[in-house]
């Protein structure tokens, strides 16, 4: 069993940057965010593999940057050049490989942090 704390979401405005960080209880393989925007279902947004391999969804590519510090069993999501449709709560997740395309992969999750990018 690995519990997940999320932390760092805000109000910005657009334009703004935030860093979100999450807090395993242990060592993960893969570990992702995902977020889920009010009447949407929840999608991936960043993951990060043991060997520091990384992958993106389009919307984000350029803005956000995933990172994990190993040593301290942490997982951040920088974001900057924040949009209004940026907007959602944000989870982590632990997985044996999180794929951003699939809730399933999974095994994980924490309780969100919300984020709100106002115009």
């Amino acid at each position: 069993q690995v519990q997940l704390a999320e932390s760092g979401g805000g109000s910005v405005q657009a334009g703004g940057s935030l860093r979100l960080s999450c807090a395993a209880s242990g060592y993960t393989y893969s570990m992702g965010w995902f977020r889920q925007a009010p009447g949407k279902e929840r999608e991936g947004v960043a993951a990060i593999d043991s060997d520091g391999s990384t992958r993106y969804a389009n919307s984000v590519k350029g803005r956000f940057t995933i990172s994990r510090d190993n040593g301290k069993n942490t997982l951040y999501l920088q974001m900057s050049s924040l949009k209004p449709e940026d907007t959602a709560m944000y989870y982590c997740a632990a997985c044996w490989t999180c794929n951003l395309d699939s809730l399933r992969s999974a095994a994980y999750w924490g309780q969100g942090t919300q984020v709100t990018v106002s115009s």
